[in-house]
């Protein structure tokens, strides 16, 4: 056969990245359209896009996590915060999108028009039910709406004043299809699901419903919200700040390590799964198949791969240990395929063809910084230089991020001297997630199609039974992969 398998490459001497090789084209017989990337996250956890958000502070909070959710992938809310500031940041993830809504925000008839105005300012919403001591499980008096208060000039009015008495509800125990029916004929914001006794139990929202036709690949849980993750350390202190993380709903767990392979992490590993059975781990960073049957056998569901590809990261020149991204990923996921544990790619994508060619040697979801720290939806504010609209971006062993919390992914909270492994920077602005995981999603349809595969499994069955075929890039060969030999041209939006 023509080129080589992944086998023949990649068990070499050499450790290879994603652009010292190329992937051959297989055969067409279906359009991109065809194409499903759906695939497993972690064991039991599957997303339709495989999109992973770093759990990075200048990359992934509720807002990330929200954006990439709904559009099929899943966020990682980072630690560099408070326990609290970091389990909030789940909570507003899990209250985003819902079918019934089993923790709304309630108030009392005597709250007040700013009680309001706070809660829409710190939630994005304001059609708040009323009932009689401003708790759930309590009898429902009425609802107050934008439409009740947009128009009040005096904020310190109570809600009893002001709030819709005329409301349409639904019975405990129906049926979601039957509630969404109800929320449609009535043509109201809201519906209030009661009991018996007429106690608000729960709530659904009109634009619930709204987004579920606009996004119909969001990444949801059994209770139909949004699945968020969330990163801890090794640290005592994760212990109580998983205690908060698992009462605010997260679903996942990455723990955040730049070398995995650690006592300190087996501990972890085993606590979580002991404690919090239902919660799936991903452990990392892993780069070998030794390091990776370490994690796998303490009961880890899905590996984290990478150890010092990122943009941002330094850790392979000054620690000099770590490995080859390429190399890395495919042999950590040609051993972890055997134990049924999927692996995610962290680090080293810089464009549609990395994510690609990552998939294309094993891992079920690629995990990206860079890549997103340039939307809107991440956290920090644009600003410009040399007339180009750009966002902060630094690695978590930066200067800066280790002197804000980062530090306990290094085991270095303690030492007096941090030894910098990362930097500071910039990256170019991209817009929203809604325009920019679109054109990515397309262009891995098309990278599958090209390689004459419809799906993942049939790409990983290729990659092991040898019928993928991949070749070495020179240096020329690299260049001439690339727009040369222009005088001048227009760069696209995306790369």
């Amino acid at each position: 056969m023509d080129g080589f398998s992944a086998e023949e490459l990649f068990t070499k001497e050499n450790g290879w990245a994603y652009n010292d090789f190329i992937i051959l084209p297989g055969y067409i017989d279906f359009s991109p359209d065809d194409v499903t990337l759906e695939s497993n996250l972690t064991r039991n956890i599957r997303i339709k896009n495989p999109l992973v958000s770093s759990p990075m502070d200048t990359v992934t909070e509720s807002r990330m996590a929200i954006g990439l959710a709904m559009l099929g992938g899943i966020g990682i809310i980072h630690y560099n915060n408070t326990i609290e500031e970091q389990a909030e940041h789940v909570r507003k993830v899990k209250r985003f999108e819902n079918g019934f809504i089993n923790d709304p925000i309630v108030l009392s008839p005597g709250n007040t028009l700013s009680d309001i105005d706070r809660i829409k300012e710190r939630y994005g919403f304001s059609g708040i039910p009323i009932t009689e001591n401003g708790k759930l499980n309590s009898l429902l008096l009425g609802i107050v709406t934008n439409r009740d208060v947009d128009f009040e000039t005096d904020r310190t009015k109570k809600l009893s004043e002001v709030m819709t008495t005329d409301l349409v509800t639904a019975k405990k125990g129906i049926s979601l299809s039957e509630a969404n029916q109800i929320l449609k004929n009535s043509k109201k914001g809201k519906l209030p699901i009661v009991d018996g006794q007429g106690r608000l139990v729960a709530l659904m929202s009109r634009k619930d419903l709204l987004k579920n036709r606009e996004y119909p690949l969001a990444s949801k849980d059994p209770r139909k919200q949004l699945m968020v993750g969330a990163a801890i350390s090794t640290r005592e202190e994760s212990r109580e700040r998983l205690e908060a993380l698992a009462q605010a709903g997260v679903d996942v767990i990455v723990i955040d390590a730049a070398q995995g392979n650690s006592i300190y992490q087996v501990e972890m590993i085993a606590y979580i799964k002991k404690k919090y059975p239902d919660i799936q781990v991903i452990g990392g960073n892993v780069v070998t198949e030794e390091q990776g049957a370490t994690i796998i056998k303490a009961g880890a569901d899905a590996l984290r791969i990478g150890m010092g590809p990122g943009s941002i990261c330094t850790t392979q020149m000054t620690m000099a240990v770590g490995r080859a991204q390429a190399t890395a990923v495919y042999r950590t996921a040609r051993y972890a395929r055997k134990q049924h544990v999927p692996i995610i790619a962290d680090g080293g994508i810089a464009n549609i063809g990395h994510i690609a060619k990552a998939l294309a040697l094993g891992a079920s979801a690629v995990m990206m910084g860079s890549m997103f720290a340039g939307t809107s939806e991440a956290p920090g504010e644009y600003f410009y230089e040399n007339g180009v609209r750009l966002k902060k971006y630094r690695g978590m062993a930066s200067q800066e991020a280790l002197e804000a919390g980062g530090a306990k992914r290094y085991f270095a909270e303690d030492t007096k001297i941090k030894v910098v492994q990362g930097v500071s920077g910039a990256v170019v602005d991209k817009g929203s997630l809604n325009e920019f995981v679109p054109y990515l999603i397309q262009g891995l349809k098309h990278s599958f199609q090209d390689m004459g595969t419809q799906d993942m499994k049939s790409l990983h069955d290729k990659l092991y039974d040898g019928t993928l075929r991949f070749e070495l890039r020179s240096l020329s060969a690299q260049l001439e992969g690339g727009v040369h030999d222009m005088y001048s041209y227009k760069e696209p939006k995306y790369i």
